[in-house]
């Protein structure tokens, strides 16, 4: 894990929020490179849920809404942790990341307090000034846009509505990088049926199965992935079945996404029906900067002296490096040049530019960053218009024609 979090700062991935000044705990920024593999995650989770799907349509709701919303929702009452508190060092803790003492200076530690999760903010500009919150959850969003939604598009039960947008939650002790965090991204499908467990249980497996496919498609390897069940006292104040999606990180298993049956819990709290009756709703929540983080940890690996980060090529920063030989010979600055723009056409590729050090610099460095393919422009390239293309897992390397490159990137991207 050290060595992943590591490369993440050294090569631009995620950096520590407010750095310059000691950071904030449970806060991150992304940098160049982190925040082209989060858009892909995003991108692809959309592609997935909403562009090849008939039934399922997106949403953008508020961060900021009215606090009756979680009044209403049942966040306000439910939406906590167990937290203990270190007579010493007065450090706070949740109750199932401690046992007898303070892990910080072994001191005595308090009796279990409920903490409730939501983050406060005031609005206005005279007092006393209007209480709610940043939303904990992206979900109640949707559900209050649910005739919203209905009457506007085509849509009849069951459909999804699906949404990307940022949470946050006044953990008590976030850690892990950027595994539990005070402000993170999601990623969730509620998706609408009609009530009923014949029908729950039908969709809710359908959904297990293709969320769990979703992260394979992506590189992550079965073996790292397996299905855990709620209890019936660790379940969620809103829902009737909930399985996660957890992943054998280096820290243990962890969820990286969540299955929920929400019955009609939500849509009834909110006094909403369709065509006379209350549509239960199956859940499907990721978090954004969990999946990114599990893609790098599953990705990452040391081949002799260089690491190199075998993403999935949909998920890479770079899909394609150009390099030209050397950098100080004009002719193959400039074809090299020409090369790099014109793929830059093709937006799904991104290249880089890179014409520091040597050659074999070049290629461990874009492995550390997971390109999958390097273009070489050499001394041949200036008699028949060929390029050297190497692989990053296999490091073979090919010739193809100047002409063919556009075309054979999107072929294997496909």
């Amino acid at each position: 894990m050290e060595k992943v979090v590591s490369l993440c700062k050294r090569r631009g991935f995620v950096f520590p929020g407010s750095d310059i000044y000691g950071g904030l705990q449970g806060f991150w920024d992304y940098g160049p490179l982190g925040v082209e593999i989060k858009n892909n995650v995003k991108r692809e989770w959309w592609k997935t849920i909403v562009y090849e799907r008939e039934d399922v349509v997106g949403l953008d709701a508020a961060i900021i809404m009215n606090p009756q919303i979680w009044e209403a929702s049942g966040h306000t009452a439910s939406f906590t942790d167990p937290l203990v508190e270190c007579k010493n060092c007065h450090h706070r803790f949740r109750i199932d990341q401690v046992e007898n003492h303070c892990p910080d200076c072994g001191g005595e530690l308090t009796d279990q307090k409920t903490f409730n999760l939501l983050t406060e903010v005031y609005l206005g500009s005279t007092e006393p000034k209007q209480k709610t919150y940043l939303r904990g959850e992206i979900t109640q969003g949707v559900f209050v846009n649910f005739k919203n939604v209905i009457n506007s598009t085509r849509q009849e039960i069951p459909f999804g509505i699906a949404q990307i947008g940022k949470a946050f939650r006044n953990e008590i002790t976030p850690g892990n990088f950027t595994f539990r965090s005070r402000e993170f991204e999601q990623m969730e499908l509620e998706f609408f049926i009609k009530p009923g467990e014949n029908e729950a249980n039908k969709w809710f497996e359908y959904w297990k199965k293709q969320r769990l496919n979703w992260y394979t498609r992506l590189g992550i390897r079965k073996e790292n992935l397996r299905f855990r069940e709620h209890a019936p006292d660790e379940r969620a104040h809103y829902a009737r079945a909930a399985e996660d999606i957890e992943y054998n990180a280096p820290f243990g298993w962890k969820e990286c996404e969540g299955i929920h049956n929400r019955g009609d819990w939500d849509l009834s709290r909110h006094k909403l029906t369709h065509n006379d009756f209350t549509p239960w709703v199956i859940e499907t929540s990721g978090g954004v900067d969990r999946a990114t983080l599990f893609f790098l940890i599953d990705s990452y690996s040391e081949v002799g002296d260089r690491v190199v980060l075998k993403l999935h090529p949909k998920l890479a920063p770079h899909k394609v490096a150009v390099f030209p030989l050397v950098s100080n010979k004009e002719a193959l600055v400039t074809k090299a040049g020409e090369i790099y723009k014109n793929l830059k056409l093709n937006l799904e590729l991104n290249p880089a530019w890179d014409d520091r050090g040597n050659i074999g610099k070049r290629y461990y460095a874009q492995d550390e960053i997971g390109t999958p393919w390097c273009v070489t422009i050499d001394y041949q390239t200036l008699e028949d218009d060929t390029v050297t293309v190497r692989d990053r897992d296999s490091a073979s390397q090919e010739r193809l024609p100047i002409p063919k490159l556009d075309t054979y990137f999107t072929t294997k991207l496909k």
